[in-house]
C-alpha cells in the first residue's frame, strides 16, 4: 500500500488527515494481528496521555453505542466537562471524539493527527515501532491526546473485542458490558464464551463492573473472570424495571421506585437504559440527574426518523442481534402500514441471517451498496433474499430516489450496514 507523505511541518488539512486515515484501512484486514504493543509503544512516545485521566469503559456486541451515549449524556448533566469515543462514525470521523456533547472541530482533528502521525514516523525511524499504527489505533491515540486536554471524564467505547482492542489501554474506575452476541466471529472466537471472554478482557483488578442482562454462558464468563480480578459486579437482572411502557418514538419504565424516560426508540433500548442507570449510580450521580441525562440522550443512526410522509428511518442493524430488535420494532410498531426496505450490506457480516430476519417484514425490498470496497453486490442481496417485490439500486443515492415512490403512510427503513445508513443520513440532511 502506498501511502501519503504529509508535511506534517506546516501543519495537516482535514482533508489530508482523513484521506491518510483511510489509506491506513478503514476496517482490519483479514489476518490482521489484534494486540496492545505497538498501541502502547505509541503512547509512550506521546507521553502516556492515557494517564491520569478518568475513564469509563464499555464493550458488548450490541448496544455499547447507545450506552456509552447514555452514560455521557448523563455526567454532562452533573456539571463535569465529558468526553465520549465511540465508532464506527456515520459521515465524518471527527464524530469519533465528542466533548460536551458535540463532535471536536475538523481543525482539532487534523491537529490531533498530525501529532499522532508525526510521532509514529519518528518512531518508525528509529526502530520502535514495527509498523504505522491502524486506523483505529490512530484515531484512538488522538482521542486520548484530545479527551485530556478538554475533559473530566470520559466514556470509551471498545471498538472490537475488547481485551486486545486498541482502547484497553486505560485504567478506568468503572467497566461496562452490555448484552454479548454473535458478531466478529473471524476475530473473536465462533461461540458465545469465546466472545464473552474477549468482551470481559476489559475488566481490571478491583475495579467495579456493570453487567447487561446476558446469555447465561457469557454471564458465566464475566463472572468467572470478575472473580478472579477481585471485581464487584453490578447486574442490571438483579434490579427489576416495572411498567414498562413504548412507543414509536421512546420508552419509559420504573426502576428502584425511580420513573425513567429513554428518548431512543425500540424496546432493545430499555435493557441499554437500565446498564446506563446502574452505571450513572455506581458513578455516585443523583436520580435526577441520572433522569435528566437519560431523557436528554441522542444517539443518531439507531431508529432515527428523518424524514416524514412517508418516513425515512435509519436503523444501522447489522447483525442478527440487531436484525431481532429492529424486526420486533417493526412488527409492534408499523403494523398495518407498508414497510419498505433499503438494504445493504457488508461481506463480512451475517447477511443471511439478517436477511431472514428483516426480509420477510418488507413490502417492498431495495438492495443497494454503500461506497465501500466490503459491500455485498445488490444483485447478490436480492438473489440470497428470493422477495417477491424487489428492485436493485447500484448507489445509495439511487435507492433514495427509489424509496421516495414509497406510499406517504410508509414505513421505509434505511438497514443492514452503519456504512449504508451514513451515506443516507448525509444524502438525505
Amino acid at each position: 500500500m502506498v501511502l501519503l507523505t504529509l508535511p506534517v511541518e506546516g501543519g495537516v488539512s482535514y482533508p489530508d488527515s482523513v484521506q491518510y486515515l483511510y489509506a491506513l484501512g478503514n476496517e482490519l484486514k483479514a489476518g490482521a494481528k489484534l494486540g496492545l504493543e505497538r498501541m502502547r509503544a505509541l503512547l509512550g512516545g506521546l507521553g502516556n496521555p492515557e494517564r491520569g485521566q478518568r475513564f469509563v469503559h464499555v464493550a458488548g456486541t450490541n448496544g455499547k453505542g447507545s450506552t456509552s451515549a447514555m452514560i455521557a449524556s448523563a455526567l454532562r448533566q452533573s456539571g463535569q466537562r465529558t468526553g465520549l469515543y465511540t465508532s464506527p462514525h456515520l459521515v465524518e470521523p471527527t464524530e469519533r471524539i465528542n466533548i460536551d456533547g458535540n463532535a471536536v472541530s475538523k481543525e482539532q482533528f487534523a491537529a490531533a493527527f498530525a501529532t499522532v502521525h508525526q510521532t509514529a514516523e519518528q518512531m518508525l525511524l528509529a526502530d520502535r515501532l514495527d509498523a504505522h499504527p491502524s486506523y483505529f489505533e490512530t484515531v484512538t491515540a488522538m482521542a486520548l491526546l484530545l479527551l485530556k486536554e478538554r475533559c473530566g471524564i470520559s466514556v470509551m467505547e471498545v471498538g472490537l473485542g475488547g481485551r486486545l482492542d486498541a482502547t484497553n489501554v486505560i485504567e478506568p474506575e468503572l467497566c461496562v458490558i452490555t448484552p454479548i452476541a454473535y458478531d466478529h466471529e473471524a476475530y473473536l472466537g465462533n461461540t458465545i464464551e469465546s466472545i464473552a471472554a474477549e468482551k470481559a478482557g476489559i475488566l481490571k483488578l478491583g475495579v467495579p463492573a456493570v453487567t447487561a442482562t446476558q446469555d447465561p454462558v457469557a454471564q458465566a464468563m464475566i463472572e468467572r473472570r470478575a472473580r478472579d480480578l477481585n471485581c464487584s459486579l453490578i447486574r442490571s437482572e438483579d434490579h427489576p424495571v416495572t411498567d414498562v411502557a413504548a412507543t414509536a418514538g421512546s420508552s419509559s419504565f420504573v426502576m428502584g421506585c425511580e420513573t425513567y424516560i429513554c428518548p431512543l426508540p425500540g424496546r432493545h433500548q430499555i435493557e441499554n437504559a437500565r446498564t446506563a442507570v446502574l452505571a450513572c449510580k455506581a458513578l455516585g450521580l443523583s436520580g435526577d440527574i441520572v433522569r435528566a441525562g437519560l431523557q436528554n440522550t441522542q444517539w443518531p443512526g439507531r431508529l432515527e426518523l428523518i424524514a416524514r410522509q412517508p418516513d425515512f428511518i435509519l436503523d444501522g442493524a447489522h447483525n442478527p442481534a440487531g436484525a431481532a430488535a429492529l424486526a420486533a420494532y417493526i412488527r409492534e410498531f408499523c403494523a398495518g402500514r407498508p414497510v419498505w426496505l433499503v438494504y445493504g450490506a457488508m461481506r463480512d457480516k451475517a447477511v443471511e441471517e439478517v436477511v431472514e430476519q428483516l426480509l420477510p417484514l418488507a413490502d417492498r425490498l431495495i438492495a443497494t451498496a454503500p461506497n465501500f470496497s466490503r459491500a455485498v453486490r445488490p444483485e447478490a442481496i436480492l438473489e440470497m433474499s428470493g422477495h417477491h417485490n424487489a428492485v436493485a439500486a447500484a448507489r445509495v443515492a439511487e435507492a433514495i430516489q427509489l424509496a421516495r415512490r414509497a406510499p406517504p403512510n410508509a414505513a421505509v427503513f434505511f438497514t443492514g450496514s452503519l456504512f449504508l445508513v451514513g451515506e443516507a443520513r448525509a444524502l438525505l440532511s
